[in-house]
């Protein structure tokens, strides 16, 4: 696996539209300074990638040029790093515009860069974890460096700086507090804090070892989920008649994604699984107990929890079906010898910890603690 540097002070980062490309909307203007004054309040020097700002119908129709992007910011020296602006639905587009590419595949070899997203930006880390690049999942411009209140939140900020130096030794605990999704991101919601709680539960051990060891690999649910799945597009097309509308290619490559991850070997084999610790969180979308039961029986007939050493499931978003996904991941796993760690802080219930993909990682559910070995 090839390792990027560390962030430091004065490094130039790119952000990018690779998902959506809501950060380019007038509406989004208040976001996009917050994000660029945090970035700054580090001592970065942030920049857009050139379409990154062209707003949600271009991102949407042009998947070559989000491609065209990630290249650029590749092939440029002065870009230490690459974040991404948000999550989305529909990056595996971008596939063939890189896969096919030997600039880019050579660029992302010869030319490491810290490279930070998570959402559907899981399939650009299964990507780069198949060019051998390490990759870090678990924050976004616009989720977590905007955020509304005028500042990080205290955990999120803690892990984010973490990324000015080597990850070797960093020691992963539950946050005091969790917070809800917004109902409003206007910029009159800025200055305010989110609708936080008093964390009841800590890091839950659903079965198996308190203790276990592995290389980091995961994501979203959802997406890996989708990634696996013919049809997957049944999931959102109740969501999507605007996008259709704008897009009428979308709905036609909705229908070939598993095809289109499968021809580019996106998602490890079940042997690349083997001894890995399977990290995995629900989306914003907080799919219902039974759809979340699909994602993981689509893992499991790939071979992904035949091979696995444990597993670290995400706080589900406003810990909406919280005890009804424990039966599901049970009941998905079927082996009570596999340790499954549950109510992890990363993923898309705030506040998120940041976890480097291949990284060796020791987990301690007694000690409530994960640590990056």
């Amino acid at each position: 696996m090839i390792y990027p540097q560390p962030l430091k002070k004065g490094d130039k980062v790119a952000v990018i539209s690779l998902s959506s490309g809501i950060i380019g909307e007038p509406y989004c203007a208040h976001e996009k300074e917050l994000g660029l004054k945090m970035l700054r309040k580090f001592g970065l020097d942030p920049v857009f990638t050139e379409h990154a700002l062209m707003g949600r119908d271009y991102i949407l129709c042009h998947p070559e040029a989000r491609a065209a992007d990630l290249k650029a910011a590749f092939l440029d020296d002065s870009v230490k790093g690459i974040i991404t602006a948000i999550g989305g639905i529909e990056t595996f587009r971008t596939f063939p515009y890189l896969m096919e590419n030997e600039e880019f595949i050579n660029a992302v070899r010869q030319h490491p860069k810290f490279f930070l997203g998570f959402s559907d930006t899981t399939n650009n880390h299964f990507m780069f974890h198949r060019l051998g690049l390490q990759t870090f999942y678990g924050q976004a411009f616009m989720c977590d460096l905007a955020e509304l209140s005028g500042d990080m939140l205290p955990y999120s900020k803690a892990q984010f700086e973490s990324c000015f130096k080597p990850y070797h030794g960093r020691i992963i605990t539950p946050s005091d507090v969790w917070y809800e999704e917004r109902k409003d991101f206007s910029a009159s919601a800025v200055g305010t804090m989110p609708v936080s709680h008093k964390e009841e539960h800590g890091y839950e051990l659903l079965q198996g070892a308190p203790i276990f060891e592995g290389e980091l690999l995961g994501g979203c649910i959802d997406s890996m989920g989708d990634m696996l799945m013919a049809g997957s597009i049944e999931h959102y097309s109740s969501l999507l008649e605007a996008e259709f509308k704008s897009c009428p290619q979308l709905k036609e490559d909705f229908a070939k994604q598993a095809e289109i991850t499968q021809k580019y070997n996106i998602f490890p084999t079940a042997d690349e699984w083997r001894g890995k610790i399977l990290f995995a969180e629900t989306s914003e979308v907080m799919p219902t107990p039974e759809l979340l039961c699909e994602y993981l029986t689509a893992l499991k007939n790939k071979g992904v929890f035949a091979n696995i050493s444990g597993i670290i499931v995400g706080k589900p978003m406003n810990e909406k079906y919280y005890e009804e996904y424990k039966d599901v991941w049970r009941k998905a796993v079927s082996n009570t010898e596999l340790p499954i760690l549950y109510n992890v802080n990363f993923g898309h219930g705030a506040p998120r910890a940041i976890l480097p993909y291949g990284a060796m990682a020791h987990v301690d559910a007694d000690k409530q603690e994960i640590i990056l070995i």
